[in-house]
């Protein structure tokens, strides 16, 4: 492989050919099944499939198979099957990216918007830019840089899923659909992550499984004249915060239930306090406080494991509380809470969902009714120790593409995928990387790519694959 090649062609095609159909892409309001009940009608996911479906097919990759994948109700896949190179190995590398986006929210800078592509300071703004539009992107590139200046590759699967946003649920009936047709699986790389900084190749080593839990408590069928109901009935939120504190220490913020709960391996110990001694400020300093906020501990090893590792509850969403300006003196029929718990990467989410609604349900005060909405279980990912031939190319890829040596570190966040890929293939290697760093604002105003690191994400992928292709 002709590296000083490959790397030009990565560049010249992220300028020429990518960023434009990627800005398109941008420009789709393809939000993810959870956030937008007719997406069916509104045919935002199959725009965005049929986007890049489109472009990779102007590719015109010898042997290339290009297949969008439906099974009945659920989110359409796209599939990209390019063959071996002639001497590659006999195992598969499947890549793994998303199409879906996050909901627009509020409050995008002046001249920004979620669905308005701009380019600007070496960065392409709007949603679903870096979470996860320019996977696809990125790995069909890497792929293409390999078979036009010498280098090798395994057989490559690319699955670009539409529900990441809500969780994966479509996924696993996909894998199973797919399975005879996915082979022997050796690698996998997963685009849909990123790292502390943009001076390195990142591995992320570890992501949190998630459990959501939508619990309504009632009190009455319908709101009464807090004069005359108060003190007789009990208000519902004081009912909804006693249950809480079943669930978490409100002082500390301790998780209870202790099926959310596990003992942190030691080599994850170790790596965190690696991690943010080579790189201060690493965890502690990737979220912007307001003026006096503290972060919950000054540790910043303890900041990375609470982070990585420890399980965590944040209450999202709210109903049954109106806005303060429209609120009158009521006693309130019912709350609604979004419950989101953060739980580790080894965590069974199946049995955390079940722990929760049996700390919720059972002996309610007063006699309370509490109701149960729509529920998640997401797996986490605890990655398997890397191969020595894996571990030469990171090295390589590193230092000769960004000048500084790879590191790993955990996410607090959740890619249910990856949790699922290693339980079905226990034996395959896992670089879990991507584009994310400071000031990406995934899920938040102000979304954008680094397009000069996405390059360099492009370049470190096609040197895993030759690598993998040749061991």
């Amino acid at each position: 492989m002709d590296r000083t090649a490959v790397n030009d062609f990565v560049r010249q095609q992220w300028d020429s050919s990518v960023l434009p159909s990627l800005s398109g892409l941008v420009a789709i309001p393809a939000v993810s099944p959870t956030f937008d009940a007719e997406w069916e009608a509104s045919g935002h996911l199959d725009a965005v499939i049929e986007h890049v479906r489109g472009w990779i097919a102007a590719r015109e990759i010898a042997g290339a198979e290009i297949e969008v994948v439906r099974l009945p109700g659920r989110s359409p896949l796209l599939l990209v099957d390019v063959p071996a190179t002639g001497g590659a190995c006999s195992e598969t590398a499947l890549l793994y990216g998303h199409l879906d986006k996050q909901p627009p929210v509020g409050g995008w800078s002046e001249g920004l918007g979620p669905w308005t592509p701009v380019v600007r300071d070496g960065r392409l703004y709007g949603r679903g830019a870096v979470d996860d539009g320019y996977s696809g992107y990125a790995a069909v590139t890497a792929i293409e840089a390999l078979r036009a200046h010498g280098g090798e590759h395994p057989r490559c699967v690319l699955l670009l899923e539409t529900g990441e946003e809500s969780g994966s649920p479509d996924l696993p009936a996909y894998l199973a659909h797919l399975g005879e047709r996915l082979g022997r699986i050796g690698l996998v790389v997963c685009l849909d992550s990123g790292g502390g900084d943009y001076e390195r190749l990142w591995l992320t080593t570890s992501l949190r499984g998630l459990v959501q839990l939508n619990v309504t408590v009632r009190v009455l069928e319908t709101g009464q004249h807090s004069g005359a109901a108060s003190g007789l009935v009990p208000d519902s939120f004081r009912i909804a915060r006693r249950l809480l504190d079943r669930l978490e220490d409100s002082a500390t913020g301790e998780v209870l239930i202790p099926e959310l709960n596990v003992r942190i391996p030691e080599n994850r110990v170790a790596e965190a306090r690696s991690c943010v001694a080579a790189a201060p400020g690493l965890v502690r300093d990737s979220i912007e406080l307001p003026e006096g906020m503290r972060t919950v501990v000054d540790d910043e090893a303890e900041l990375a494991l609470n982070n990585w590792w420890r399980p965590t509850l944040s209450v999202i969403g709210a109903e049954g509380l109106p806005h303060p300006s429209d609120a009158g003196n009521v006693l309130r029929p019912y709350t609604t809470l979004d419950l989101s718990f953060r739980i580790p990467p080894t965590a069974d989410p199946d049995e955390a969902l079940r722990a929760v609604r049996a700390a919720l349900e059972a002996d309610v005060p007063y006699g309370a009714s509490v109701e149960f909405g729509r529920s998640e279980a997401g797996q986490g990912f605890n990655a398997p120790d890397t191969a020595e031939w894996l571990n030469d190319a990171l090295d390589a890829a590193s230092t000769e593409v960004f000048g500084n040596g790879w590191r790993t570190m955990g996410l607090g966040g959740s890619i249910p995928f990856m949790g699922l890929l290693h339980d079905n293939y226990p034996d395959a290697q896992f670089v879990v990387t991507g584009a994310l760093g400071p000031g990406s604002n995934a899920h938040v105003p102000d979304e954008s790519l680094d397009l000069d690191y996405a390059a360099r994400v492009t370049t470190a992928v096609a040197y895993v694959l030759d690598a993998h292709a040749r061991r």
